[in-house]
C-alpha cells in the first residue's frame, strides 16, 4: 500500500469517527430535549393541581373565619342566600352521596356484564357493531341526559309510584348510571383483552366452562384496569353537574329519600354561579367552599380505590 493511500485511509476513518461523534451529540441533544419536554409537560400538571389547590383555598379560608368548622361540618342546613343563613354542608354531601350510589349502582354491574360480554363471548363483527354504538352513550351531552331524566324517566317512575316528585334524586341517578356504562364498559372489556391467551386456555383446558373461566380467571387477571374503570366512574358520578342540576333539583335536604328533590355540591355551584353575588361576600365565598369539599371529597375516593386496588392485586399475585 502506497503512502498516500494510507493516509487517505486515515483520513477517511477520521471522518467517519467525526460523523459518528456528532451523530451521537445530535442523538443526545434530542433525548435530551424530548426528555426535557416530557419533564415539563408532567411539571405542568403538578402545577395546575397545586394551582387549582392554592385558588380554592385562598378564596375558602375567609369563610371560616366566619363560620365555624363544626357548624359547617355537623349542621344539617344550608341556605347561604337566605336572610337567616345556615351553613352546614351536609344536605349537599348527602345529596351527592345518594345520586352517586344509585348511579354506581347501575353503572358497575351493566358496565362489567358487557365488558364480559364484548371481550369473551361477542364475536368480532358483533364487538365491531355494538361497541362504538355503546360508546356513543358517551357522546351525548349532558344537558340532553338531563331533560331526558326529567321528561322521560321521572313520569315513568311517577307511574310506578305516583309520589315521585317532579324533581328527584332517583331519576337523575338513574340516567347518570347509564351515562357512565360506556366509561366501565370500555375500559373494562380493553384490560380483559389484553389478558393472555393462554390462561384462557389452561383454563379451559382444566375442565372449566367459559363462563367460569371469564368471571374466575379472565376478571382477576385483569381487575387493575377494571378498578381504575371503577375509580374512574365513581370520580365520574360525583363530579357530574347538569344531570343533577336538571333532574334533581335545586333544594338541599338532609335526607336519604331518592325520590325527593335534593341538591348535589356541583348543582349547588352552578346555581350560586349564576347569580349575581359580590366578590368577597360569604355567599361569593361558598362557591369555592363547596369546591374544596367536592375536592377533598373526590381526592380521598380516589386514594382510598387505589389502596384497595393495590391490596387485592398484592391478594391475586
Amino acid at each position: 500500500m502506497s503512502l498516500y493511500s494510507l493516509q487517505n485511509s486515515q483520513k477517511n476513518s477520521l471522518t467517519d469517527k467525526k460523523r459518528m461523534s456528532s451523530r451521537k451529540n445530535i442523538r443526545k441533544i434530542k433525548e435530551l430535549l424530548i426528555e426535557g419536554i416530557l419533564f415539563l409537560c408532567a411539571l405542568s400538571s403538578v402545577c395546575v393541581t397545586f394551582a387549582i389547590v392554592y385558588t380554592l383555598l385562598v378564596e375558602a379560608m375567609p369563610f371560616f373565619k366566619v363560620v365555624s368548622l363544626k357548624e359547617f361540618l355537623t349542621e344539617t342546613e344550608w341556605t347561604p342566600l337566605f336572610e337567616n343563613a345556615k351553613y352546614g354542608i351536609l344536605p349537599l354531601v348527602t345529596g351527592t352521596l345518594m345520586t352517586t350510589v344509585i348511579a354506581l349502582s347501575i353503572a358497575i354491574p351493566f358496565g362489567l356484564i358487557t365488558s364480559v360480554y364484548l371481550s369473551e363471548f361477542a364475536s368480532v363483527r358483533v364487538r365491531e357493531i355494538f361497541k362504538p354504538l355503546l360508546e356513543l352513550l358517551a357522546a351525548v351531552p349532558t344537558v340532553v341526559y338531563g331533560y331526558f331524566a326529567m321528561l322521560f324517566v321521572t313520569p315513568i317512575l311517577q307511574i310506578i309510584r305516583p309520589e315521585i316528585s317532579t324533581f328527584n334524586a332517583l331519576s337523575a341517578g338513574l340516567v347518570m348510571g347509564i351515562m357512565i356504562i360506556p366509561y366501565v364498559s370500555s375500559l373494562s372489556e380493553d384490560a380483559m383483552r389484553a389478558v393472555p391467551q393462554s390462561l384462557r386456555e389452561g383454563s379451559l383446558a382444566l375442565g372449566a366452562s367459559k363462563f367460569q373461566t371469564s368471571f374466575q380467571v379472565v376478571a382477576p387477571s385483569a381487575f387493575s384496569g377494571i378498578a381504575s374503570a371503577f375509580v374512574l366512574a365513581i370520580s365520574r358520578a360525583i363530579g357530574e353537574t347538569m344531570v343533577v342540576a336538571i333532574a334533581a333539583g335545586l333544594q338541599p335536604r338532609f335526607s336519604f329519600n331518592p325520590t325527593e328533590s335534593t341538591a348535589t355540591l356541583t348543582a349547588y355551584i352552578v346555581q350560586v354561579s349564576l347569580g349575581d353575588l359580590p366578590h368577597g361576600s360569604i355567599g361569593y365565598q361558598t362557591i369555592y367552599v363547596a369546591g374544596l369539599t367536592l375536592f377533598v371529597f373526590t381526592f380521598s375516593l380516589n386514594l382510598i380505590g387505589q389502596r384497595i386496588r393495590s391490596r387485592l392485586e398484592k391478594k391475586v399475585k
